[in-house]
């Protein structure tokens, strides 16, 4: 599958935008390796092949560990591997990406509110909202998986 549009070069006002969204996330004060593991997540149930390799390889970088890259998308039945906060941001995560298939319930807003004030909560929508974006931009365009090097020269 060849790239349909370089939608950097085709539409750099487009991607500032999205990337403005991107940096607002990293200032936020959210911790990287929870930005990362959302990233992560959201990719794998948007299917987004790009995404996938970037944060992965973004996320070992960072010194996150294979074996929780490896299960996230079965994150429930390891909890032991993810800090409660982070099963919260899991679980907020899936259910703002999977938006069509009903809001999102009282039980996870809750869930998420014990480890996220109003601001960090917000901010971690951001974080779902921006990967999202990104997801579809990098599948509507069939941008090519396994290229990526991260700024630490992993690739």
């Amino acid at each position: 599958m060849s790239q349909r549009i370089e939608y950097k070069d085709a539409s750099p006002e487009a991607f500032k935008a999205l990337l403005h969204t991107e940096m607002q996330v990293h200032k936020s004060g959210l911790q990287e390796s929870l930005i990362e593991l959302v990233k992560m997540r959201a990719s794998q149930i948007n299917g987004c092949a790009y995404c996938l390799d970037m944060h992965s390889k973004d996320a070992i970088a960072q010194g996150e560990s294979t074996t929780r890259l490896f299960v996230l998308s079965a994150w429930r039945e390891a909890p032991h591997l993810y800090s409660e906060r982070e099963r919260a941001a899991l679980a907020w995560t899936e259910a703002v990406t999977r938006i069509a298939d009903g809001e999102v319930s009282d039980e996870i807003y809750a869930e998420a509110r014990r480890h996220f004030d109003e601001k960090g909560l917000v901010d971690l929508t951001l974080a779902v909202i921006a990967i999202n974006g990104w997801n579809r931009m990098a599948i509507a365009f069939h941008a090519k998986a396994g290229d990526y090097v991260s700024p630490h020269g992993k690739k």
